[in-house]
């Protein structure tokens, strides 16, 4: 469950990036067998439409007119996208335990961020401050997915 709550904190910055990172990591065959990842998730098609989408977030955050994360909307997508991704990274045995432990995290990390974030911004702009918050995010997800991605050393065969 550990990487369930830690892909929740990364879903509570970028609320993509969870998503993007198993589906892609699915595609690739970068998931246990044990997963309790859907299997559509693994379909290159949804691998380059969650990439996709993660990125027009990460772009779209330096906008001026970026929503703060913690509107209703931005709460509900952060919970969706990162319980898909804690059931993902948990065994197939507890994909709820793992989504619930993944979507309830993103939440309470969402107002973390937010918090954080606003402290900041005032000394260093809105875009420096989510660069940064950027590249934590995802050096954050790529480590998740290289250290509980792949438990018990097996994979699951590209489809």
């Amino acid at each position: 469950m550990l990487a369930s709550f830690l892909m929740g904190l990364v879903g509570g910055q970028r609320s993509m990036t969870p998503l993007a990172t198993v589906s892609v990591a699915s595609s690739l065959g970068g998931l246990s067998t044990d997963s309790g990842a859907p299997r559509i998730i693994a379909h290159p098609l949804v691998a380059w439409a969650t990439l996709g989408l993660a990125a027009a977030e990460l772009a779209g955050d330096k906008m001026k007119t970026a929503p703060d994360r913690i509107i209703p909307i931005g709460l509900a997508a952060r919970f969706v996208t990162s319980a898909i991704a804690g059931a993902a990274l948990a065994p197939s045995s507890r994909r709820w335990l793992g989504a619930a432990v993944g979507g309830t995290t993103a939440v309470a990390a969402s107002y973390f961020g937010w918090c954080t974030r606003k402290a900041f911004m005032p000394r260093y702009g809105q875009t420096p401050t989510g660069l940064v918050e950027d590249a934590i995010v995802i050096i954050g997800a790529i480590a998740i997915m290289r250290a509980g991605g792949t438990r018990s050393g097996q994979r699951v065969a590209r489809s």
